[in-house]
């Protein structure tokens, strides 16, 4: 994915962050995630974010199926005006 409606894809700021202290290391995410965005480091036994870039931009299901509420997304006011200046910006 190299752009999403005509702005790079790494422009936008859309991808989970882990609590690494409320990751319980189940690795719901990282087993349902296909598209290589989270891994499992088998030294601190918590998923992590390996390659942010990857994530479709406003998809949060990860997070969503997470049990131990670790993951999170931009705050949806926060990332509309990010969207919003970047579509003017790239028009």
């Amino acid at each position: 994915m190299n752009d999403w409606r005509g702005i790079p894809r790494e422009k936008i700021p859309w991808f989970p962050t882990i609590d690494a202290e409320k990751c319980s290391g189940c690795r719901t995410c990282v087993d349902f995630c296909r598209n290589g965005v989270l891994e499992f480091d088998a030294e601190q036994q918590k998923a992590r974010v390996r390659a942010p870039f990857n994530c479709v931009v406003e998809c949060s299901t990860c997070g969503r199926f997470c049990p131990a509420e670790a993951i999170s997304f931009p705050a949806e006011k926060e990332f509309n005006a990010i969207i919003r200046r970047l579509l003017e910006e790239y028009r």
